[in-house]
């Protein structure tokens, strides 16, 4: 493209790159994720779009003419955050080794020098496309002029313009000034939005005939148009980009000042070694990405909002079959002298404590690896070695934790071994886990992964056993293919954690995550899930046969109450019978416009009507049936007589974990029939269920975080915190609160929390809403350091997209600066909320592993059968009751220091109910 010029809004950039990418930190702390977005961005543009010319521009410091011309220009902008403003000058100083000129003019800004050079290339005659993200600068579109976001893929000719914003390049200006651009403090026509301009405009013809016939234009916004006649020709002037600034001392030449250079590698290698870019600097080192020349670099393929790095396509691996004794010894010395090795299984079935191995996959080094084949049954299949013998070699291997292993989602691995006899150790990483802990948000599956930090597509399950019901087992693939398959899995989970690793341990609140939770955690729930919980199946069974005679009772009087029968379990007809037949109010509608039956509308209508009350108590007791009393008999494993959920670790954001097959965690307590279901989780002959949680734990971390002098006096006196919050929101003594009062402060305190508004508050109360904000501006009054906490966390998370746990971990929030209100209010609920969530999260994991350490430490018999929520669940032999009693709350009340004590209760039953 030698008749090219490229441009990059570098200042524009700047702030994208650092609010997309999480906070990267070099080994000595120093933010680096603007630094690694600019510079994957600025090496993909050279690949992409080899150019002529090349430059990068930055706004320079100072004020601009339009600063002079309307002193409140970018008044409601906020400073630049501290972390970015420190990455400025190391971004300047990268541009440079990568190659880009870059220029800075002082009185103009970025936009303008572009739009100033965008002409001078087109009176030569040249192309010019500039890379941005602002929207301002899509009236220097024509046919010579194109915009691209790297950041969103898109492109901007003049059709893109047009099909984009409704009006054409030509027209942008005039477009802009009638909306107003509030990122600069531009006002526009008030209440005029996008299609009210483009209405406009296509009316009218320009700006001047919408002002000139302004006095045409009906309804409040053709009032507010009139009000703004004076004002529009300055807005104008504000937004028109400049394309006559003088940039003679700035630009000699296109051919002198506007020429890339070749990448400075040293430069580059010295840059990337003091800001910690490992992946960056290691393909340097193997001299990938640093071709360059006046048509531009050759780099590797960037990693966008992750934090990726600029890498190189990967190959394909070349896997060896396993088939002897001598290519297995061979296997064997490999893994015992390597540093780090990556293991996979494959197997019959997906359920851990059903699967039964049918191949291991091993890999020492990236692009090679090893499937040893062990139970593979098709016609046909070569003669493998027997699982049996791999077993009985690789064991003393597989079991010793001195040797470093690494795979995906290890803790499924660890059950199909022990399914076998073999006790997996020496797990030092899990790229399942790094990928967690780095970027929660995210999906964590390999296929994924692998595209996402390796832009490698791995060849899909279904694309070696197919799918649906012509799906075969895996001992069916043939060998070759399954080879080919099971040996990438170990390979590319190698590379991912070579990937990955070093954006975890190069922050010190993640790598403890990661380390001192996460990894201890697997291990933990490993042993919890292969323990399983006794589950007493008859008494299942009789609260089933209880539960279907109430079901059939109550769809028996629905159909007297509705004059007839129906589907309980068809929105329509319910909805036909609510509000045509019985004429019951319309709460809220359906995305198509039909009233609604959902559980909000059930719930409020219950509160007036009895039918909406009875299909209430119908949809609850059925979905109790269906998914416990009758599911959990059927899913008690007939090997150990007792019921295996799994806890997945890589879902939930904030650190919780999920159970699930069966979901122990989602079992209501707030009705009998829910309790009752509780009672069937029993304890062996012999033993006592023990169940110990932490009191009030969200509050004391929240007292803990904000630091408000109210809770923490409260917490370290031991006072009943709703009613010592009682006292202060009514000003009574602790000791007059009443009941209601009390009742009151702790919907409050647990509601605010979790971000209640007023008008939450006062629906979950029954009060007025004006009642409900008294008491919030009553609390925010005494708990001021809660305020202060809430507006901070809420700046912060604006700022960095995440919020953190008290020991580091990051809780991101993609849509805390969405342009979609109710997202974005979601997301701001959030932040308060979940670091004390995450935090909880992270108390309870720890809280898992020092128990489970007591337990081996000491040879009990105790086990730890279930974790829900805040709470442990064990199976105590009787002997040892008196003193788990003791020790458990103790252990759980020791694993962090915080501001308040921490407090464990316990309860004992021979079952679940009974203990809670």
């Amino acid at each position: 493209m030698e008749n090219t010029l490229l441009l990059v809004d570098g200042s524009s950039y700047l702030y994208r790159a650092f609010h997309a990418l999480p906070d990267l930190r070099s080994p000595e702390g120093y933010p680096t994720g603007a630094m690694h977005g600019m510079v994957n961005m600025l090496r993909r543009l050279r690949a992409d779009y080899p150019a002529a010319y090349i430059a990068c521009v930055f706004d320079a410091k100072g004020k601009t003419f339009r600063d002079e011309m309307y002193p409140e220009y970018k008044a409601t902008r906020a400073s630049m955050p501290e972390d970015l403003a420190k990455q400025i000058e190391p971004i300047h100083e990268a541009v440079r080794y990568l190659g880009w000129p870059i220029l800075m003019v002082a009185g103009v800004e970025a936009d303008d020098v572009i739009g100033t050079l965008a002409v001078q290339a087109t009176t030569r005659g040249m192309k010019t496309i500039v890379s941005t993200g602002d929207k301002d600068l899509a009236q220097l579109v024509n046919d010579k002029v194109m915009l691209i976001n790297t950041m969103s893929n898109e492109k901007l000719d003049e059709a893109g313009v047009l099909a984009k914003f409704g009006v054409a390049p030509d027209r942008i200006i005039d477009y802009l000034t009638l909306i107003g651009d509030t990122v600069d403090n531009i006002p526009g026509v008030n209440k005029c939005g996008p299609k009210t301009a483009v209405k406009w405009l296509s009316q009218h013809g320009s700006l001047d005939g919408v002002i000139a016939n302004a006095h045409a234009i009906t309804g409040a916004v053709g009032e507010h148009l009139r009000t703004a006649l004076e004002w529009l020709p300055k807005g104008r002037e504000l937004i028109t980009v400049k394309t006559d600034c003088d940039l003679a001392a700035h630009v000699v030449s296109f051919e002198e000042t506007l020429v890339g250079r070749p990448e400075d590698l040293e430069a580059l290698r010295a840059f990337f070694q003091r800001y910690g870019f490992k992946t960056m600097l290691r393909e340097l080192e193997k001299g990938a990405g640093v071709t360059g020349g006046p048509g531009g670099a050759t780099p590797q393929s960037p990693e966008g909002a992750a934090g990726k790095e600029a890498r190189t396509p990967i190959a394909r691996g070349q896997y060896e079959t396993v088939l002897t004794e001598e290519q297995l010894e061979r296997w064997l010395a490999l893994v015992e002298a390597a540093e780090l090795t990556s293991v996979d299984t494959e197997t019959t079935s997906l359920d851990p404590m059903q699967a039964e191995m049918v191949g291991i996959s091993l890999s020492v080094e990236p692009g090679s690896g090893a499937y040893i084949p062990v139970a593979h049954r098709y016609a046909g299949a070569p003669e493998q070695l027997s699982r049996e013998y791999v077993l009985e070699r690789l064991k003393p291997w597989l079991e010793n934790p001195d040797k470093p292993k690494v795979g995906q989602n290890l803790k499924y691995d660890m059950h199909v071994f022990a399914n076998h006899g073999v006790t997996l150790r020496g797990i030092v990483h899990d790229t399942l886990l790094q990928s967690y802990v780095f970027e929660s948000h995210k999906p964590h599956d390999m296929d994924t992964m692998a595209m996402r930090h390796l832009d490698y597509t791995t060849i899909p399950y279904v694309d070696v056993c197919g799918k649906g019901a012509g799906q075969i087992c895996f001992d069916q693939v043939e060998l070759a293919r399954a080879t080919e398959y099971a040996g990438e899995d170990s390979d590319i989970t190698l590379r991912l954690h070579q990937t990955m690793v070093g954006h975890v341990e190069s922050d010190k609140g993640l790598e403890f995550v990661y380390k001192n939770i996460e990894l201890p955690t697997q291990v933990v729930l490993h042993k919890i899930e292969r323990n399983g919980v006794l589950i007493d199946a008859a008494l299942l069974e009789t609260q089933s046969s209880e539960l279907a005679a109430r079901i059939i009772e109550l769809e028996q009087q629905a159909y007297e109450l509705a004059g007839g029968p129906f589907n309980l379990g068809s929105p329509k007809q319910i909805g036909e019978i609510f509000f045509g037949k019985l004429g019951l109010p319309v709460i809220k509608k359906t995305a198509t416009g039909a009233p609604s039956t959902d559980e909000e509308v059930l719930q409020k209508l219950a509160e007036d009507f009895p039918l909406p009350k009875l299909l209430l108590e119908h949809r609850g007791l059925s979905k109790l049936k269906s998914t416990y009393t009758d599911k959990l008999p059927r899913m008690v494993n007939p090997a150990t007589g007792r019921v295996h959920t799994n806890y997945a670790q890589a879902v939930a954001i904030t650190g919780r974990l999920a159970s699930n097959d069966p979901n122990l965690q989602n079992i209501p307590v707030r009705t009998s029939e829910g309790r009752r279901i509780r009672e069937a989780f029993v304890a062996a002959p012999g033993n006592v269920i023990v169940s110990a949680d932490y009191s009030q734990i969200e509050l004391r971390i929240m007292a803990h975080i904000s630091g408000d002098e109210a809770m923490l006096r409260a917490f370290a006196q031991g006072e009943d915190i709703h009613r010592a919050t009682a006292a202060e929101i009514f000003g009574v003594p602790p000791a007059e609160v009443q009941s209601e009062q009390r009742r009151y402060a702790k919907v409050i305190n647990f509601g605010l929390i979790y971000g209640m508004s007023a008008f939450g508050l006062a629906s979950n109360l029954g009060i007025e809403r004006s009642a409900a904000a008294s008491y919030i501006d009553r609390y925010f009054a005494r708990f001021s350091g809660v305020k202060q906490y809430m507006d901070e966390t809420r700046l912060a998370a604006k700022q960095r997209g995440y919020v953190e746990t008290v020991f580091g971990r990051r809780l991101w929030l993609p849509e805390i600066n969405s342009p979609n209100g109710p997202r974005r209010a979601g997301a701001e609920r959030a932040a308060i909320n979940a670091p004390m969530q995450g935090t909880a999260a992270d108390l309870i994991k720890l809280a898992m592993i020092e128990v489970q350490r007591w337990i081996e430490t000491e040879s009990l018999g105790t086990r730890m059968i279930m974790q829900v929520h805040d709470e442990l669940v064990l199976e105590v032999p009787e002997a040892e009751l008196e003193l788990v009693k003791t020790r458990l709350p103790e252990l759980m009340a020791g694993v962090a220091t915080l501001k308040v004590p921490l407090m464990a209760e316990t309860g004992v039953g021979p079952n679940w109910e009974k203990a809670h």
